[in-house]
């Protein structure tokens, strides 16, 4: 019997899901259990999974397109059996406003006076006027990203998809033609030598489910969550010292100052159960180990995949598990259980130069470490101006789980043992 292959639920914040690649062709057959479609959630591409045995008889939604939880997205049914019931059904639920995979990018601007009609120019950014707004354009993630690759002009491209939506296809189509002129060389040609500086030329892009869901959990975060922050400067030689013998000892460690400061902040947090907490709306939840979150960034926004129980483990496993976290999110690659549910967090920005910055917690953790860069500065010392690599931390805390005497007791704690590591083998 035929049946309809709905788009699943594959994360727990998962509302809609993009159909990253089909495993399967029309025509091919499909066991129950066979992974049939890579799909990429708001965290990760997972496979999903055939629910029946049979053939695929019709793929509804293309590479590249988005569908909500539920929509169905392919027809898996008997080689010779009549599908069009089904067809009809599918094609019905697309079209209710729950079933659309992607809204519009502009809205419709106010419609020129019918007296004097303006043609619409091919390269509408070009125009001084918002016309670029007199068109709906949609388009795939996927297409946009490959778009934006290859220096197209989404608002020159036809969509193949459904409601004219441009799919990969459309622009694998346009980049084997020849390459169009630059939209300033289009700009400059069309304005008249006397015409104004026209506005800056824009595009839209449809924003991918790792940002949309990004974007929900900040508003949930900064705006409901009552933080405030506290900052500590600490002395890094001995831990750097520390970090550097290791990795000499054995170079396939590979330990990073990253990774020392998530194994101080699991000691320090086993020292203070009070922060490596979480506000549950009734209750406060106190966790009994260290699971920690390690921002990573990604090229769709930010993921912070989890070392759990990070208090249990040596520098050289954590290091280990980081790189292989880390290396997993870039690719897209986590399992649910791997980013969500952390009890505390750390965002490193010390590589990219940044001395001091704030970090917004991520509900419904307590708190979050943001670490800065470690740089050699003049201190004083036994009444000697001498140098040392120094690195600020700030922590933002949640205050209805965290106040601020405790906050400040956990990066005394903090520091102290980040300032002498040898606390972390007595």
């Amino acid at each position: 019997m035929a049946t309809q292959v709905v788009m699943p639920k594959l994360s727990p914040t998962m509302e809609e899901g993009q159909i990253s690649r089909w495993l399967k062709k029309e025509g091919d057959a499909v066991a129950m259990g066979e992974p049939l479609a890579e799909i990429d959630t708001d965290k990760a591409t997972m496979e999903m999974q055939a629910l029946t045995n049979g053939v695929l008889r019709k793929i509804l939604i293309r590479e590249g397109e988005s569908a909500p939880l539920g929509q169905p997205i392919a027809i898996v049914g008997d080689a010779d059996e009549d599908i069009a019931s089904l067809l009809a059904e599918a094609t019905s639920e697309a079209k209710t406003p729950s079933g659309q995979s992607q809204p519009a990018l502009a809205p419709k601007s106010e419609p020129e006076p019918a007296a004097a009609p303006t043609p619409q120019p091919t390269d509408t950014r070009s125009n001084g006027r918002d016309d670029a707004a007199t068109e709906r354009l949609i388009v795939s993630p996927l297409a946009a990203r490959m778009a934006a690759e290859a220096g197209l002009d989404l608002r020159s491209l036809s969509g193949s998809g459904p409601g004219g939506r441009i799919v990969k296809r459309d622009i694998e189509a346009a980049m084997k033609q020849e390459a169009p002129a630059t939209p300033t060389a289009s700009a400059g040609a069309r304005r008249p030598a006397a015409a104004p500086t026209p506005v800056s030329a824009y595009r839209d892009e449809p924003i991918s489910e790792m940002l949309r869901t990004i974007a929900k959990r900040l508003v949930t975060s900064l705006g409901p969550v009552p933080h405030f922050f506290l900052t500590a400067e600490i002395e890094m030689d001995r831990a750097a010292e520390m970090r550097k013998n290791i990795n000499a000892l054995d170079p396939e460690l590979k330990v990073s100052i990253n990774d020392v400061i998530i194994k101080v902040a699991a000691a320090a947090l086993m020292e203070h159960p009070q922060v490596n907490a979480s506000f549950q709306e009734k209750i406060v939840r106190y966790y009994e180990q260290a699971d920690i979150g390690v921002a990573v960034a990604i090229e769709e926004g930010l993921i912070t995949p989890i070392v759990r129980g990070a208090n249990h483990k040596s520098l050289g496993a954590i290091a280990a598990e980081v790189r292989d976290l880390a290396e997993r999110a870039r690719q897209k690659k986590l399992r649910p259980e791997e980013y969500m549910g952390a009890s505390f967090s750390i965002s490193n920005l010390g590589m990219f130069g940044i001395d001091e910055f704030t970090a917004v917690i991520n509900p419904p953790e307590g708190a979050i470490l943001a670490v800065g860069a470690m740089t050699p500065k003049p201190v004083v010392r036994d009444d000697q101006i001498v140098a040392r690599q120094m690195m600020r931390v700030t922590m933002s805390c949640d205050h209805r789980v965290i106040d601020g005497a405790t906050g400040a007791r956990f990066l005394q704690t903090f520091k102290r043992i980040l300032e002498n590591p040898l606390y972390l083998i007595v």
